[in-house]
């Protein structure tokens, strides 16, 4: 089914979820919006939507939709894994070799598979958050939103840190702060990608 095929209501919420990507609306401004009956309408659509794989609903997020542009996304995506190797000077953990690919179902996240890549994580300064061997699914990015979790790249290290800013200053943090104090970026720090998912590795 082609999307000049659908309801003619998913076709308008499509382009509601377009033009709000920065300000999401509520299911109730959508059924206003839409001028349909009920917020039941409303929710039965996106969620016709979202089973044809045009839409993505960020399960942490009811409001945070992603339209999938180039269509639904096939069941399985293989995802590159890195290791937290040193990069060198101006490097990026996605210039180096993968150590594995995994199959994963896209569903697991809810952004396009092809922005996402995977970390093995090493070390205990995560824990107890993201402890030695787990597998983090990260974003690719490089966008800062204080307090979050990022894969990163410091003094041409790979780091997973949550990153703050201060004045100027940007700030790593360790969730093990106790072993593990915080310390002041480096003047190569970039962020590779968003942590947005952790697969443990005792599974």
């Amino acid at each position: 089914m082609g999307r000049k095929d659908l309801h003619p209501v998913q076709q308008k919420l499509l382009q509601l979820l377009r033009s709000n990507l920065a300000e999401p609306l509520t299911i109730r401004e959508m059924q206003e919006a839409l001028d349909v009956s009920s917020t039941s309408v409303v929710v039965h659509h996106l969620q016709q939507l979202e089973r044809k794989g045009i839409i993505k609903r960020n399960p942490s997020n009811p409001r945070d939709f992603h339209v999938m542009e180039d269509g639904p996304e096939p069941d399985v995506a293989w995802l590159n894994v890195y290791g937290l190797a040193r990069c060198g000077p101006g490097g990026s953990i996605l210039d180096g070799t993968p150590i594995d690919r995994i199959a994963i179902s896209p569903r697991l996240f809810s952004f396009p598979a092809a922005e996402a890549f995977i970390v093995k994580a090493k070390g205990r300064s995560m824990e107890p958050k993201i402890f030695e061997g787990d597998l983090v699914i990260a974003r690719k990015g490089d966008d800062l939103v204080d307090g979050k979790i990022y894969v990163c790249v410091n003094d041409e290290e790979c780091l997973i840190k949550r990153v703050r800013r201060a004045d100027q200053r940007v700030i790593l943090e360790s969730i093990n702060r106790d072993a593990f104090p915080p310390f002041l970026a480096a003047d190569d720090f970039r962020i590779e990608g968003e942590v947005r998912n952790i697969i443990s590795g005792k599974i």
